[in-house]
């Protein structure tokens, strides 16, 4: 009896493993530095981050995750320990996904590979970033003008200031319509022009390909869109 049960369990095993071994998508790599710990792949559903996946590390580093995407979402690479929890955000896609990174730095400048949307996203985090140090160094101005009590200085700076977000929103706009082909341009839509002209975000719906119009990111810029025109 105890031998049928043994064999049972061992079954039930090899089952598991084997089942999530042929997840769609694999995502592998090395944390450098990183000694003992658990890192977790986690995503969100509806607006709760579960994990699918995680793995305990010992001694070198190298990882192996996987999971069945239906439609590229975003994903983290989560380290947990005693004493902190650090994570990756990346896109994640059917296939084999390498992201490298080090311990004393998790989740500042990975190196992350074998996505396409998430080499896009990478692109525009770039130019974006640029945007968001100049949104700093307006603020730093306003600061100094409303100081100083300098009506024509705060006219101007919120002048030049809305002249950049007007910039950023046309940047952003024309971004997600060169890659309408991929999921990161809805993706980009609801994170970055959530609070635009609902004209741009109707222009980039409009403009997506079938198969991203289906996508999950597809249909949450479609749903956003429909709600914003209900109110009005």
């Amino acid at each position: 009896m105890k031998k049928i049960v043994t064999v049972l369990l061992a079954s039930m095993l090899i089952f598991a493993c084997s089942s999530k071994k042929d997840g769609n998508m694999i995502v592998q790599g090395n944390i450098k530095g990183l000694k003992k710990g658990t890192l977790y792949l986690q995503k969100m559903n509806d607006t709760l981050l579960v994990s699918v996946d995680s793995v305990n590390v010992f001694g070198d580093g190298n990882f192996k995750l996987t999971d069945n995407v239906e439609s590229p979402v975003m994903y983290y690479l989560a380290f947990d320990s005693k004493t902190t929890d650090k994570k990756i955000l990346f896109f994640g896609d059917k296939g084999t996904i390498t992201i490298n990174d080090n311990i004393d730095i998790f989740g500042f400048n990975p190196e992350i590979t074998g996505s396409k949307n998430q080499e896009v996203l990478n692109n525009f985090i770039k130019v974006n970033n640029k945007f968001k140090n100049q949104r700093l160094e307006f603020i730093k101005k306003e600061f100094e003008a409303t100081k100083a009590q300098d009506q024509d200085l705060m006219t101007k700076v919120k002048t030049d200031f809305d002249r950049m977000i007007r910039r950023k929103y046309l940047y952003t706009t024309n971004f997600a319509l060169n890659n309408k082909d991929l999921e990161v341009a809805p993706y980009i839509a609801l994170t970055q022009l959530y609070d635009a002209n609902i004209k741009l975000l109707d222009t980039i719906n409009n403009s997506l390909s079938i198969d991203v119009k289906k996508s999950a990111y597809g249909k949450r810029l479609d749903k956003y869109i429909s709600e914003i025109k209900a109110k009005e």
